[in-house]
């Protein structure tokens, strides 16, 4: 799916009065959205046709250390802390669980909070505060 194509739909979405949609594209792309209360939508979005199969996928995570990746759900802008002043949400070597912000990815002026999907500590960042980040990039790993 093309990025113009991405935004459009942002934008839709957030100047609706729709709170939730799912799409499903031709080409296998799925995209779901959510707009909380205060109008902040927040985007997943998975690509059928690019699945690998399970035993590839062990078989690479046994490779990398037992880490787990957290990679970005959208196209954006990272940053590590909600506000220059602020602390970061996480530092290496921090434990954390399912559900906790790791990191905000800023799109189309939207503040879309990244959470874990795993519990465990985190080994590395891999991308800098400020750094553009594609739909699929790393942003963390956790062991």
């Amino acid at each position: 799916m093309e990025y113009d194509k991405i935004k459009e739909l942002i934008d839709d979405m957030g100047n609706s009065k729709l709170t939730s949609l799912d799409v499903e594209f031709p080409d296998g792309t799925k995209v779901k959205m959510e707009k909380k209360e205060d109008n902040q939508v927040i985007i997943t979005s998975s690509e059928i046709k690019n699945e690998i199969p399970k035993e590839e996928v062990v078989e690479k995570e046994e490779k990398n250390d037992d880490c787990k990746i957290v990679k970005s759900p959208m196209i954006g802008t990272f940053y590590s802390k909600s506000s220059p002043t602020s602390e970061p949400y996480v530092e290496v070597g921090q434990t954390v669980k399912k559900g906790t912000v790791l990191c905000i990815i800023e799109a189309m002026k939207l503040m879309n909070e990244i959470e874990s999907e795993y519990d465990g500590t985190i080994e590395e960042i891999l991308v800098k505060d400020g750094e553009t980040v594609d739909y699929g990039k790393p942003l963390f790993k956790i062991k």
